[in-house]
């Protein structure tokens, strides 16, 4: 009886969540074009919209609109390189070794193409970091060396903005006027992981393997089944979990996903309200939508930007961990957020740094080592800073409420509410703590702290505080619907 009645509420208070949803979405979305049509002549990065009729684009970050614009030439060069290392693979049957070689050569050139003479630089310190695995891998004091080695070339590379020919002497001086159309040392960052990366493997390979093949095809269903996951060596043997069918379906959702964002770009301008300054003008209520708002818009960017290349990656016949495997708006904790926002460099952060700290024995303490080399990564900048060591404050309550949760025993169902409902409200509360950690490191600064608490702590500021952490409560209690709907079905 207890559980048809448990049964019945939920189902009523599952109505009650989408009708709230629905109410709070409309409001946003009607507050979101009358903010833009007000203010759109203050705004900085707006450019002719194509999409819509008399509608301007928000072009303002940067990134975005690098890609955007570098769109139609990156496809025309990835369906050359699909085609000329598919068709080779092919004629000449190849495999491993031939393929690497065939992939090396056309990388190549393509990075000649968008660093210029800066590609000596690339390979010098790519070939300095291989000669300092194999002379020193083995060594006791290998890790402590190695991430030194790599940070400094991480931050030097920042600091003197990717070196100067002049640098190294008079003579090479004119080779600064073939630096290429591309800054080297913005992308070298994702270099710098694969060089500890190939350390650290070189190193456990010398000792105890971090990786047992064995017990991967035990443990893993895609391998089980026959089929190849992507951990496996896909140069020989082309991944074969997803069939052409649903590669072409993957491109035509990536397609449609483009589409939300350009319309999404067109009616809301967001990322200008941030870039321009706007939002220390606007109503409290203003300045949580902006900051949600451009919590959506980032994370539909990089959705479309790593699914773009997953997808030639995949008609290439190497399938990599997929990037955005869940929305921004299912989830209701730092740790499954960080695990879904970019899940492969995670993976790796857990791999190489994480787990080589100590794992969850000392997680109090990786946590702030971890996010702090993931903010020097992403660039030297004091907000970035601010949101990394923000996010690992936030952390701290998190972790000490699951394992409190988890050492409780729930014994009835009324004990089952009381937990779900806890849990909701501390969704709510990380949520929040969440978009302020973003709202800092993205666009008010270390500096704007002192105003944002101002602006929230005042009396126009409270009611909406307020109404953040309901809309969160009901968001988080919604997720768990979803939650329970998915373990139902499978």
């Amino acid at each position: 009886m207890n559980l048809l009645n448990s049964s019945g509420n939920k189902k009523r208070e599952l109505g009650f969540l989408i009708l709230y949803a629905a109410a709070f979405y409309a409001f946003i979305i009607h507050r979101s074009l009358q903010l833009s049509r007000d203010h759109y002549l203050k705004l900085f990065g707006l450019r002719p919209g194509w999409l819509l009729p008399h509608r301007l684009n928000d072009v303002s970050d940067a990134q975005w609109r690098n890609f955007q614009g570098n769109l139609p030439v990156l496809t025309v060069v990835f369906t050359l390189f699909t085609l000329i290392a598919n068709l080779l693979r092919t004629s000449f049957h190849l495999k491993a070794r031939g393929m690497s070689i065939i992939w090396i050569l056309i990388s190549f050139t393509y990075l000649s193409y968008l660093h210029g003479a800066c590609i000596i630089f690339i390979l010098s310190i790519a070939s300095v970091n291989f000669l300092f695995v194999k002379i020193f891998a083995r060594t006791k004091y290998f890790s402590f060396v190695f991430w030194i080695f790599n940070i400094f070339f991480l931050l030097c590379n920042r600091v003197y903005e990717g070196y100067s020919f002049y640098m190294i002497g008079q003579r090479w001086a004119y080779l600064d006027n073939f630096r290429g159309t591309f800054r080297w040392h913005i992308c070298f960052n994702f270099v710098v992981l694969r060089m500890i990366s190939f350390g650290y493997d070189y190193h456990w390979a010398h000792r105890d393997s971090h990786f047992d093949h064995k017990k991967h095809i035990q443990r893993c269903d895609i391998c089980k089944s026959g089929k190849t996951c992507y951990q496996s060596l896909q140069l020989d043997v082309p991944q074969n979990n997803l069939s052409a069918r649903d590669i072409a379906w993957y491109g035509l959702r990536w397609v449609f996903s483009l589409l939300l964002m350009e319309l999404m770009t067109h009616l809301f301008y967001y990322n200008a309200f941030a870039i321009s300054g706007m939002w220390k003008e606007l109503h409290p209520m203003d300045v949580f939508i902006i900051g949600y708002g451009v919590l959506i818009f980032m994370w539909l960017k990089f959705f479309l930007i790593w699914r773009y290349f997953r997808f030639w990656s995949l008609i290439c016949g190497i399938e990599v961990p997929e990037n955005m495997p869940r929305c921004i708006n299912n989830c209701y904790n730092l740790e499954t957020f960080w695990k879904n926002w970019h899940a492969s460099y995670n993976k790796w952060l857990v791999r190489y740094l994480y787990i080589p700290l100590g794992g969850t024995r000392r997680k109090l303490l990786n946590v702030w080592v971890v996010f702090t080399f993931v903010a020097i990564w992403h660039d030297l900048e004091w907000k970035l800073l601010s949101w990394a060591w923000l996010t690992c404050l936030f952390f701290i309550p998190e972790m000490i409420l699951k394992s409190a949760v988890n050492a409780f025993q729930v014994e009835s169902t009324h004990g089952e509410f009381v937990v779900r409902e806890l849990s909701a409200v501390a969704g709510a509360i990380t949520i929040t703590c969440l978009m302020v950690a973003n709202l800092v490191g993205f666009v008010i600064g270390p500096s704007g702290i002192s105003w944002l608490i101002s602006q929230f702590l005042n009396r126009e500021g409270l009611p909406v505080l307020a109404g953040m952490l309901l809309t969160f409560y009901v968001g988080t209690k919604l997720m768990f619907h979803i939650h329970d709907a998915k373990q139902s079905s499978s």
